[in-house]
């Protein structure tokens, strides 16, 4: 992401790129990634309820553009995606299984897996997974928030959510299979409404 300002990447260039890097960045690193949930129902209801959280209030009360939510700290509620580019099959199947499939690993490899117990101890790999200390708990729920700009107070309960659920069952799988679940149904979300500003 740092490319495209620095370089002035077109949207088109720039995100085959991105996904060519995670994807080669994910398969190098398979072997910290688990993929069997031992929650799977429970794990599925989970991220669809956030996906509920995360459209719901734009959907029943339309606040988004409150200053609260868009400012200069924040930015803007729009998607960065060219008209173009949202005709282009190719390129919106492709953002779809990002968002589905690579966004949920990476992100969750990144803030549950390392920077959650990363925070308890600098040597993380002696920290067991979903292990609760308050501060880093907070911590990480607060920065995923600030991650997602004009979306900072459903980001920050997603945030609470996904920890809570890594604390409690203790199974990156099951993180990821939330977070995955919950953009999913917002990919199909901003497919069939058109509501592309859920795409920044």
């Amino acid at each position: 992401m740092a490319a495209v300002h620095a370089f002035g990447l077109p949207e088109g260039v720039f995100y085959p790129l991105r996904f060519a890097v995670v994807l080669l960045l994910l398969v190098a690193g398979r072997q910290y990634i688990s993929i069997r949930p031992r929650f799977a129902l429970q794990t599925v209801i989970l991220g669809a309820a956030v996906f509920l959280i995360w459209v719901g209030p734009d959907l029943l009360f339309g606040y988004r553009h409150f200053w609260l939510f868009e400012n200069s700290l924040t930015g803007r509620v729009a998607s960065t995606i060219d008209p173009n580019l949202r005709r282009n099959l190719p390129f919106v199947v492709m953002r779809a299984t990002s968002c589905t499939l690579l966004v949920p690993i990476f992100e969750e490899l990144f803030w549950r897996s390392w920077f959650l117990r990363w925070l308890i101890n600098p040597d993380f790999e002696k920290i067991p997974f979903g292990t609760y200390v308050s501060s880093s708990f907070w911590t990480v729920a607060v920065l995923f928030a600030a991650e997602h700009g004009p979306y900072w107070e459903v980001g920050l309960v997603a945030g609470i959510l996904y920890n809570w659920w890594a604390i409690r069952t203790r199974s990156l799988a099951d993180c990821i299979l939330a977070h995955a679940v919950t953009n999913g149904l917002l990919s199909a979300f901003v497919l069939l409404t058109g509501q592309w500003q859920y795409w920044s």
